[in-house]
């Protein structure tokens, strides 16, 4: 079997925010490698780290923040060291860029759709405004916009919220990346315009051969996107794998619970799952695991000693005790046992969540 190639490899990233006169650890020590090519989900409640780690690929922590420990290297440089936009300049946009889940926020209301674009490209390009130009109205029909040379001049509002967001990919993809981040690309559209968006991505993903990071709280969209998945909680990877690993045999508790907390798998008549109390403060240091006081399998170790990442299969891990060998073997919920099964029943009856 052909050994993949790492693009990005983070270790032991650590960062801290100033807020006021304390310091809150938002990313807590998180090692990971983002193969060539490949699709790769982070999924978590909100707040639990996820942008703000991958906002380290790019250099685009807010100003009270900063990388206090780890590298991240990518083609031979640690963007940790990086400082200065300038420093930034080959990087950012021009080998790793991110769509952002508001479209609005990220374009410019009062410029034209057509120049927005080009911009970047003569930016990054070096060349002229006729070209950039040129290259723009290919990429508007590459993501689908139709009539693309006539709408160039138009602006944001005279677009839809999808056609906005089909704008935002073409400027993240006019430099050709390496590596796409999308923070929840599809949050802000309807479902119907959710599907046309990921398909999209996924078609250029296929054309144009980058790397996908998905940042998500939304399963569905991972079940049908990811080629491996990272779960993350109160600032930790705490279990990634490939999708079906994570999906159809899932270690640790929290992730037991997000996927019990599917609203596809509710039975009529009955509660759906929630997991109870909330993520700790992070503006305290963690004692023992930090999903601990919601974990309603957790052991007194739990309460103690942070786990380490246990080893479930070559391509599989989780941090968490119930791992160890001396600890009590315990039954996954029942809403997700046999998960494959009762998917493949969901998508049987015309259901659009399944694990491809």
């Amino acid at each position: 079997m052909e050994e993949k190639k790492v693009i990005l490899s983070a270790k032991d990233v650590e960062v801290r925010f100033r807020v006021r006169e304390n310091y809150l650890t938002a990313i807590r020590g998180v090692s990971l490698d983002i193969y060539d090519g490949e699709t790769f989900a982070i999924v978590g409640e909100s707040g639990s780290g996820k942008s703000v780690f991958t906002k380290t690929f790019t250099g685009m922590i807010d100003s009270n923040g900063a990388i206090t420990g780890g590298s991240i290297m990518f083609e031979g440089k640690d963007l940790t060291k990086l400082t200065t936009d300038k420093d930034w300049e080959g990087i950012r946009g021009a080998k790793i860029s991110t769509i952002f889940q508001d479209p609005m926020t990220s374009l410019n209301p009062i410029r034209t759709i057509g120049s927005q674009i080009s911009e970047v490209i003569e930016k990054h390009q070096g060349i002229s405004h006729e070209e950039a130009k040129a290259q723009a109205i290919e990429l508007m029909e590459k993501v689908g916009i139709q009539d693309a040379a006539n709408r160039f001049d138009e602006y944001p509002f005279q677009y839809s919220g999808g056609m906005r967001q089909r704008i935002v990919i073409a400027i993240a993809l006019s430099c050709h990346p390496k590596i796409l981040i999308c923070d929840e690309p599809t949050t802000a559209l309807d479902v119907t315009i959710q599907a046309q968006i990921i398909k999209l991505i996924k078609e250029l993903q296929k054309e144009l051969k980058f790397t996908t990071i998905y940042i998500t709280h939304d399963l569905g969209v991972v079940a049908n996107v990811a080629d491996r998945v990272g779960v993350m909680y109160a600032g930790q990877i705490i279990e990634y794998g490939t999708a079906e690993e994570v999906f159809y045999d899932p270690q640790h508790p929290y992730t037991w619970a997000l996927l019990s907390s599917l609203p596809q798998l509710g039975v009529k008549g009955e509660n759906l799952y929630f997991i109870t109390g909330t993520p700790p403060s992070l503006f305290n240091k963690i004692q023992g695991d930090a999903f601990a006081p919601r974990n309603p399998h957790a052991l007194k170790i739990d309460f103690i000693k942070e786990p380490p990442m246990f080893k479930v299969s070559d391509t599989h891990y989780a941090k968490t005790w119930l791992l160890d060998p001396r600890a009590p073997k315990l039954e996954k919920p029942e809403a997700i046992q046999d998960l494959h099964g009762k998917i493949k029943r969901m998508t049987d009856k015309g259901g659009a969540f399944h694990v491809e």
